[in-house]
């Protein structure tokens, strides 16, 4: 059986002039997912926001909201009590992360069983003999892996 190589990847294949250069909200902070699963049902102060995040820091946490702010999907309000309150929301923006959030979990919970099952079989290194490269698709010996240019990395057993 013949596998046709696929075209390589130009240089320009990520846009340089991209003004976003991080995957925004979600990519930029670890805890961003959790951050909106918490503002979904409306606005959250600080501290409250806090007690469902265990183990975040406070920093971690500001951090968090403001790159979040700052990426347009979260809004802070800041009321003139004594003592101040400060309130964070989802923007309008914000809300349009629900629908993929929901996606990316219902396929989790779908292929659940699947993922634990390969990430055991690659960290007991089965059907990698060794355990080097366990998990990794390998070609045959004297398989070209170069592209078909003959030239480059072995991508296939790298």
């Amino acid at each position: 059986m013949t596998r046709t190589a696929p075209a390589p990847l130009p240089p320009d294949f990520f846009d340089p002039h991209c003004p976003v250069q991080r995957i925004p909200v979600l990519g930029s902070r670890k805890w961003a997912w959790k951050i909106v699963r918490c503002l979904e049902g409306g606005p959250r102060r600080f501290s409250e926001l806090r007690v469902p995040l265990v183990g975040i820091t406070a920093k971690v946490l500001a951090e968090s909201l403001r790159s979040m702010e700052q990426d347009g999907a979260v809004s802070r309000t800041e009321y003139a009590e004594n003592p101040p309150r400060v309130e964070y929301a989802l923007t309008p923006l914000g809300r349009t992360l629900l629908g993929p959030m929901d996606a990316v979990c219902d396929w989790s919970r779908a292929n659940l069983a699947e993922l634990l099952a390969a990430r055991e079989a690659f960290e007991s290194g089965e059907g990698g003999g060794d355990g080097v490269g366990a998990g990794r698709i390998s070609a045959p010996p004297g398989a070209d892996t170069a592209g078909g240019s003959g030239a480059g990395p072995a991508i296939l057993g790298a």
